[in-house]
């Protein structure tokens, strides 16, 4: 009746043994390390640079203790402080030919002193957050009135535009507030320029002003879909900007998430330089079209090393030398987007720009006249400029679309076009909240929170095993196997523990052992009817199992509302909070009962069981 088969006592184990395992990095604590990411936004790190770094650290006789790539940048461990600090400048020098313009970005981190056996098994620590690990919070406002602006004008340019190239004359396209006011002297003109603006401008509502108010009128307004999709793109642009910027921070968990419509909250766990961490976040980057130097006269002086007058030198992707030309033909202000697609002749990948009005012009008359020659577009970032991408230009292009393509791969397109999206924010930023927390109030908060979880659950032990005897061990056993479990799921999603992360444990731990309270009155009140201990035991387990999953399935509804609506603590609490009511349904009912079975299960004459004092009301009093 209460023997488990041997394949649920596997399950136990294996689950016991996945706890264990995932459990484990949590106690190894985290040992000096050097993180080499890239410094230019053209520059990929890769298997190469890996490479690079091993043989700069055997040359410099510097030994690590273990080196991983995770797609984006390279760490190396180190024994201890002095050699991480001489593996970082061995590193620079080796990997940057100029220290005033590095092509890699070495930075002090602190990474996980997990054994490599259990990182080979993906077995790695929960991150910590910003109030355990110390470091900075801003709270930025992104100023939504200018890149609305931007996107007004860029709009009033492209209807002058579409109404110059039909031949529609009109008095004047002026801006007022938010709406753009088209005049003209005729109604029938008026009339065939609300129809083309309608089909050409689909992100304008074009009504005409009411009669009375002088020349025939149109007004043009921003759809609502139109203002959501301009500041979502703003915020995905400067959020997207900010990820590219903050990489040079080394920062190994960084927060960078939209809160509300118009701000964004970055925390960067582990950085106490505030002031190095603004100049990074608020520096401005510009987007420059120049041609490329290639006439003979020019390619023979750069051959010999020498930069022709008119010129500058510059650094293609690969590390290629590009010349440019000096004149600024576009600048990124006349970029609206640039997406990642494929080429509508031979589907190779390709990147697809859009142009405003004012350089649809321009880069009609650039194409037209540089046909077959070479056309550079820059990334200008901190004073210092990178060539992004160099195309061949193969014909006019005209309408403001164009398409870049050739040799490309999808992910080097997709990388193309966040660049040429991502090299400056989209709109101005305020940093309108910043707090700084020290690493000792960090320590101070995991040692107070170690402290109150360690505490509740002897507390919790302590009353189990004094009010229930032998189930109370049993209970206090799961109770402990339900933490084991969370912690390993923790740390196998690899979430960010913050201080209402470690509330929610200590609350886990509290709700928890509420189902193995229902379990044990459940056979105590089955052993008052007269049932013998092993039906007591069968009946109290089936009998509680339809109570504790109601109870815990209304509670795991709240959970999931503070996951879905909630946002920054409020979703790491959820997360644990879900999770851990998930592992006390399994330990609570599966794993204790496992525990039971395997004490009782086998004893054919019981007596009695040991659960505490078991209250039978008075015969006298029942009659």
């Amino acid at each position: 009746m209460n023997r488990y088969p041997a394949w649920k006592y596997a399950i136990i184990l294996i689950v016991l043994l996945f706890g264990l395992i995932y459990t484990l990095p949590n106690f190894f604590g985290d040992s000096p390390a050097v993180q080499v990411s890239s410094g230019k936004a053209t520059i990929k790190v890769d298997s190469n640079t890996v490479g690079k770094v091993e043989d700069l650290l055997k040359k410099a006789n510097l030994p690590h203790k273990g080196l991983q790539f995770d797609g984006t940048s390279v760490k190396v461990r180190f024994g201890d402080a002095d050699v991480q600090l001489k593996a970082k400048d061995a590193l620079a020098k080796g990997l940057n030919t100029d220290q005033e313009d590095p092509n890699y970005v070495t930075a002090l981190n602190l990474l996980p002193a997990t054994p490599s056996w259990l990182t080979a098994l993906h077995a790695l620590p929960m991150y910590l957050g910003l109030d355990l690990r110390g470091g900075v919070h801003f709270l930025m406002q992104v100023d939504m009135k200018t890149a609305l602006s931007k996107r007004i004008d860029s709009l009033a340019g492209d209807a002058r535009t579409a109404l110059r190239d039909k031949g529609i004359r009109h008095s004047g396209v002026n801006r007022v507030g938010n709406a753009i006011e088209i005049s003209f002297r005729e109604a029938e003109t008026m009339a065939k320029a609300k129809a083309l603006l309608s089909d050409q401008l689909v992100d304008l509502s074009v009504v005409e002003a009411p009669a009375g108010s002088g020349d025939p009128k149109l007004v043009a307004t921003f759809k609502e879909t139109a203002i959501k999709a301009v500041q979502d793109n703003a915020i995905k642009q400067n959020i997207s900007t900010l990820h590219n910027r903050i990489n040079e921070l080394g920062v190994a968990e960084p927060v960078i998430q939209q809160q509300g419509a118009d701000r964004i909250v970055v925390q960067l766990p582990g950085v106490q330089d505030t002031a190095q961490a603004k100049k990074i976040i608020g520096r401005t980057a510009t987007l420059e079209v120049r041609m490329v130097c290639d006439s003979p006269d020019e390619i023979a002086a750069a051959t010999s090393g020498a930069v022709p007058f008119g010129c500058e030198k510059y650094t293609e992707r690969g590390e290629q030398t590009v010349l440019v030309r000096k004149q600024v033909v576009l600048t990124g202000d006349n970029l609206t987007d640039a997406q990642a697609g494929f080429d509508s002749q031979n589907q190779e990948p390709a990147v697809h720009l859009n142009l405003d009005a004012k350089g649809a012009r321009i880069f009609k008359d650039l194409t037209r006249e540089n046909i077959g020659k070479r056309m550079a577009i820059l990334l200008i970032e901190k004073g210092k400029g990178e060539v992004v991408t160099a195309p061949v230009i193969r014909s006019e292009i005209a309408g403001g679309r164009v398409q870049i393509s050739g040799r490309m791969t999808t992910t080097e397109a997709a990388d193309t076009a966040l660049l040429l999206r991502a090299g400056a924010l989209a709109a101005p930023m305020d940093i309108i909240e910043e707090r700084t927390i020290g690493p000792s109030l960090g320590k101070e908060n995991i040692d107070k929170g170690f402290k109150s979880v360690t505490w509740g659950f002897i507390a919790i032990a302590v009353f189990m095993m004094g009010y229930y005897l032998l189930f109370g061990m049993f209970s206090s056993l799961a109770l402990a196997f339900n933490l084991l479990l969370l912690v390993a799921l923790l740390s196998l999603l690899q979430a960010t523990l913050t201080l209402p992360g470690i509330a929610a444990i200590a609350l886990t731990l509290g709700m928890a052992i509420d189902s193995n309270v229902l379990i044990n009155e459940r056979i105590r009140e089955e052993l008052r009817n007269g049932s013998t201990p092993q039906a007591a035991i069968a009946a109290g387990y089936e009998r509680a199992w339809g109570t504790i999953l109601d109870s815990n399935v209304t509670t795991l509804i709240a959970g999931v509302a503070l996951l879905a609506f909630g946002s920054g603590p409020v979703r790491g609490f959820a997360v644990v909070h879900c999770l851990g009511i998930l592992t006390s349904m399994f330990s609570a009912v599966f794993f204790s009962r496992g525990l039971v079975n395997l004490w009782y299960g086998s004893k054919k004459k019981l007596a009695g069981l040991s659960i505490g004092q078991i209250w039978k009301p008075d015969d006298k009093k029942a009659a």
